[in-house]
C-alpha cells in the first residue's frame, strides 16, 4: 500500500471529525495499516482549540471500543491543504469553508465524507453535539460505514 493521509474536518473538532478521526485509526490498526495511512482532524472554528472531544461522543466510541481520550481539538491550518492527500468534510458548511480556503491546486482533495457512502454531494453527517444521546449512536453508525468505505477506496488505489 503506498502512504496516504487523510484530515476529517467539521466546526469545532468535538463530535463528528474526531470520531472518524479515531474509528478510520482503529480499523486501519485492524488491519494493520495504520503505518501507511496520517489520520487527523480538525476544525474550522477555533471555539474549542485544545479541548478534548465532547464527552458524549467519547462515551458512545468508548462503548464500541474506541478510544478518543488523547485527542484535542484543533484548527485548520493552510498547511493542511499540502499536507493531506485527502481532506474530508462532515458537512456541506464544511465544505464550503474548505472550498473557499483551500488553495485551487488542492481542491481536488476535498471530499464529502457522506459521498463514501454514495449519498448526493453536499448530504451531511448531522451533528449530534445539540441532540439527543441517540444522535450520537446513528452518527457511530454513519462514521463506521463511511470509514469501512474509505478503508476499502484506499485498499482500490493501493492495488
Amino acid at each position: 500500500m503506498n502512504h496516504s493521509s487523510i484530515l476529517f474536518v467539521c466546526n469545532d473538532n468535538l463530535c463528528r471529525s474526531p470520531t472518524a478521526d479515531v474509528v478510520l485509526r482503529q480499523k486501519l490498526a485492524d488491519e494493520g495499516l495504520e503505518p501507511w495511512v496520517d489520520v487527523e482532524s480538525a476544525g474550522t472554528h477555533d471555539f474549542a482549540v485544545a479541548e478534548p472531544a465532547d464527552m458524549r461522543a467519547q462515551k458512545h466510541a468508548t462503548r464500541r471500543g474506541y478510544d478518543m481520550s488523547a485527542l484535542r481539538a484543533r484548527l485548520l491550518l493552510l498547511s493542511d491543504f499540502e499536507r493531506f492527500a485527502m481532506i474530508v468534510a462532515m458537512d456541506d458548511a464544511t465544505m464550503q469553508t474548505l472550498q473557499l480556503r483551500c488553495p485551487p491546486k488542492n481542491r481536488h482533495k476535498l471530499r464529502y465524507f457522506t459521498a463514501f457512502l454514495g449519498a448526493p454531494a453536499g448530504e451531511d453527517v448531522p451533528d449530534p453535539f445539540y441532540g439527543r444521546e441517540r444522535d450520537f449512536e446513528q452518527v457511530l453508525d454513519q462514521i463506521e460505514a463511511g470509514c469501512d468505505a474509505i478503508l476499502a477506496t484506499l485498499r482500490q488505489t493501493a492495488d
